[in-house]
């Protein structure tokens, strides 16, 4: 069980340009692969600048959670 990955950014703003498409990516392909919709790509909370997530379930029920967040 992976719990979690920290990647850090030297380039905040080009990281927020990748991360955004990645994550949007995974979520997608997760779905187009078997997987659930458990949250849409999106800040965490609505509110935050700091927080990008997505939110997916494998087809066997396994939760995943696809994070960036800046700091």
């Amino acid at each position: 069980m992976i719990s979690y990955v920290t990647i850090g950014a030297l380039d905040a703003a080009a990281s927020v340009a990748f991360y955004d498409a990645v994550l949007g990516a995974a979520h997608a392909a997760a779905l187009a692969f078997g997987g659930s919709d458990e949250g849409a790509p999106g800040p965490r909370p609505p509110e935050s600048t700091t927080n990008y997530v997505a939110y997916m379930r494998d087809p066997t029920g396994n939760k995943l959670a696809v994070m960036w967040a800046e700091g």
